[in-house]
């Protein structure tokens, strides 16, 4: 990517198109420096103290208040500019994966066992960028709340924040969130309203049977055949309970665990796996069909059962009004051929969606390049964030602010 110096608010012209920049290249330099040093030093979970410091102390450095912990390890710095009673919410997450790096470039993870496999160092990069920017041209009338994140990788960060009265203690009128897409092109965009991406549910079964001989099966209840029947049951809960039209979702049985060998057969059968959908209407009446199923093969088949259905991450759907704004933010920055207003919905997850469900936002998604750096999927031991993009988020980002606090 060729850095060209520009005053910030200065309008450029490219491929025929007039596209908002309000990064410098020193800005631009330094979150490069701010990401790679996230990179180098990952940190998992709610078990954050060297990245919430470090973000902490460069929104402090910027002349914005902080207040920490929050949900644990989360943070929100809060900018007020003029008299405007208008508030947004901005939010990163800034946890690692418990993945070992493959990767041989100089800002390579040191902490044994765990990286930045997501591209949230990128993520907390390019917001810091736009909280500096906007706390030193202040070129807004209202109050900005950065949203720094714990623990977005297990689905628990935002709705530990949110129980620890996020929402009450700071008045954030909308929230909004963005997410590095490796696989489209870098300074593509790409956002929906409705359901963009999918919740994500684990499900355990637990068969009860008889074991014994595996030369006698008669004088047991066998836990195998009935497992083998359920996970064969499951897969007509899609077809035959759900619309073909208005209905997605997906049932997956990933572990058949049992307590036999070679020549016994068990007493009992473990069944586990995952279920996604993109609304919460149709997780019910997953979690309901599913348990019909098991239930009526186990009284069949003679067994006992124990069946759980764990929530991790609620479909992430974004409102209309703000997938709007975000839409024209987007257009912007990034020139209206370059963003997609009307993608198609994502089977991944993330726990954003916690948010939503309380104040209203909007999710995106920014492409971080193929074939090239950044080209690898994510929670991939050789993914790295794409440096190229970050101008690109953040530019974004000071957008939003500027068109919704005027």
């Amino acid at each position: 990517m060729t850095l060209t110096t520009v005053a910030p608010d200065l309008v450029i012209g490219r491929n025929n198109r007039e596209k908002k920049m309000y990064i410098d290249t020193d800005l631009l330099l330094r979150m490069k420096t701010w990401r790679q040093h996230m990179h180098r030093f990952p940190e998992c979970g709610f078990d954050l103290p060297l990245t919430a410091d470090f973000v902490a102390k460069k929104l402090q450095s910027f002349g914005i208040e902080v207040t920490r912990n929050i949900g644990q390890q989360g943070l929100v710095g809060v900018l007020n500019c003029g008299d405007g009673k208008a508030s947004i919410g901005l939010r990163a997450d800034m946890d690692a994966l418990f993945i070992q790096e493959k990767n041989a470039f100089e800002y390579c993870s040191e902490h044994s066992g765990k990286m930045h496999a997501c591209g949230h160092d990128g993520h907390s990069a390019m917001l810091l960028g736009a909280a500096c920017y906007l706390a030193q041209q202040k070129n807004f009338n209202g109050t900005v709340h950065f949203i720094f994140q714990p623990d977005e990788e297990h689905g628990r960060g935002a709705q530990a924040m949110i129980d620890d009265g996020l929402f009450e203690r700071f008045a954030i009128d909308a929230v909004y969130g963005i997410h590095n897409y490796p696989g489209l092109a870098a300074g593509k965009f790409m956002l929906r309203h409705g359901s963009l991406m999918a919740s994500e549910t684990s499900f355990e079964i637990v068969i009860k049977g008889r074991g014994g001989h595996a030369a006698m099966p008669h004088r047991g209840i066998d836990p195998i055949v009935v497992g083998s029947q359920i996970i064969m049951g499951l897969q007509t809960i899609i077809s035959r309970n759900l619309s073909a039209v208005e209905e997605t979702a997906v049932i997956s049985a990933t572990e058949f665990i049992t307590d036999g060998t070679v020549n016994v057969i068990p007493n009992t059968v473990t069944i586990k796996g995952d279920c996604r959908s993109f609304t919460e209407a149709c997780l019910i009446k997953l979690e309901e069909a599913m348990e019909r199923v098991v239930a009526g093969i186990c009284h069949s088949g003679g067994a006992e059962y124990e069946f759980s259905f764990n929530n991790a991450f609620y479909p992430t759907v974004n409102h209309i009004e703000q997938t709007e704004h975000a839409l024209q933010a987007a257009i912007k920055v990034l020139g209206a051929e370059n963003v997609n207003g009307n993608c198609d919905p994502l089977t991944i997850s993330e726990d954003f969606s916690s948010m939503l469900r309380v104040k209203p936002g909007c999710y995106a998604l920014l492409g971080n390049g193929f074939d090239s750096v950044g080209g690898c999927a994510l929670h991939n031991p050789e993914y790295d964030f794409n440096d190229d993009i970050l101008a690109f988020g953040a530019n974004y980002w000071i957008q939003l602010v500027r068109d919704q606090l005027q």
